[in-house]
């Protein structure tokens, strides 16, 4: 941490971490990465979901890192029970592999509000960005949810939904929706487009995920939406009632030629260090759609996506910000916020009825 970042948070009291792994040597290197950083501490480790629980218990952590795959119970069926039980912020850890990929997105779906990877620490820098993604996460996760543990567990009942306002052809074919998310999008992402008819406009996304998750979590979006939802591909012709995921290891842009548009995929430099970039998919909106775009930033960490945004706007975009009071993290809107890059601020299960009431 530089000493800046030191400074603004030496008088606040430590964030209070519980290590839940069952690699000894795991368990060792989070702790030292924890501790390393002045505003936050590890109180206790646990090798497996019993010890855990007791721990929770007895020393009433801020905050949980917890392994994807645990011995005597797994991670996801641990997380479940705890949402339940007494619901907490709780960080996982995942490995880079489809299987992984797959349990970190049910473990999103149960609760958790984000994941960092096992990345290579045998390197210095591998080190590096496992250390800064462990310890910003964290950070972000406690400051944004303080009271977390007074919080309703995930997936209460909902009330049964409202018909969906169907778009026109003419409209869909005209339109087209781009949304930028991050920390706590997948969720976000997930319900936002079970409200959305098969009738919309396409829709780009650009959320932050690794390469290797963004295929697995297109494939759970399809299966919940009346969209079609698949993982960007370059060069691919736009269609209505299409949803088109930034794959998690390129830039995702739009492209129109000869009257038509088209996706655009780029290995380009990361930008606001993020490969993809909601500012790359909405500066390319803003040069190719113009007024025919529709811009939404939902719950996400930083401000990638906030100058895109803006441009969108200046380009004659109409541009939705979702609300505090529904994001994981502010982060994302509250950046397009203050830019005045937002037409209108909404709550997230508000937002797919105040799009398609912008379309109809």
């Amino acid at each position: 941490m530089n000493p800046t970042t030191a400074t603004q948070h030496k008088h606040r009291a430590k964030i209070r971490v519980l290590v839940v792994d069952d690699s000894p040597s795991m368990c060792k290197l989070i702790q030292q990465i924890i501790n390393d950083e002045p505003d936050m501490e590890v109180i206790g480790t646990a090798s497996d979901p019993f010890m855990a629980r007791e721990m929770i218990k007895a020393l009433n952590p801020d905050v949980l890192t917890l392994d994807v795959e645990m011995p005597r119970m797994n991670g996801l069926d641990f997380l479940a029970r705890l949402m339940r039980l007494r619901p907490m912020p709780v960080l996982m850890v995942s490995s880079l592999t489809s299987a992984g990929s797959g349990a970190t997105m049910n473990a999103l779906e149960a609760g958790a509000m984000d994941f960092v990877l096992k990345g290579d620490v045998s390197s210095p820098k591998g080190l590096a960005t496992m250390a800064g993604s462990i310890t910003g996460k964290l950070r972000e996760i406690v400051e944004s949810h303080p009271n977390f543990e007074h919080a309703a567990p995930a997936h209460a009942p909902a009330a049964p939904a409202a018909p969906k306002k169907q778009v026109s052809q003419a409209i869909a074919a005209k339109k087209l929706i781009f949304i930028g998310s991050s920390t706590g999008g997948t969720e976000a992402l997930r319900e936002f487009l079970s409200g959305m008819p098969a009738s919309s406009p396409a829709i780009l996304v650009t959320q932050h995920m690794p390469e290797h998750f963004t295929g697995s979590f297109a494939q759970r979006l399809n299966a919940a939406s009346e969209m079609t939802v698949k993982e960007a591909v370059h060069n691919e012709r736009i269609q209505p009632g299409h949803v088109y995921i930034a794959p998690g290891h390129s830039h995702l842009q739009v492209v129109k030629t000869g009257g038509a548009y088209y996706t655009a995929l780029s290995g380009a430099e990361p930008v606001n260090r993020h490969r993809p970039s909601v500012d790359v998919l909405f500066e390319s909106a803003a040069g190719y759609v113009g007024h025919d775009a529709i811009g939404i930033l939902l719950t996400g960490m930083g401000k990638d996506g906030a100058v895109g945004m803006l441009k969108m706007r200046e380009a004659g975009a109409y541009n939705f910000a979702q609300d505090e009071a529904s994001c994981v993290v502010f982060g994302m809107p509250r950046a397009a916020i203050e830019l005045k890059a937002a037409h209108e601020i909404l709550p997230l299960s508000g937002m797919a009825a105040g799009l398609l009431n912008k379309l109809t």
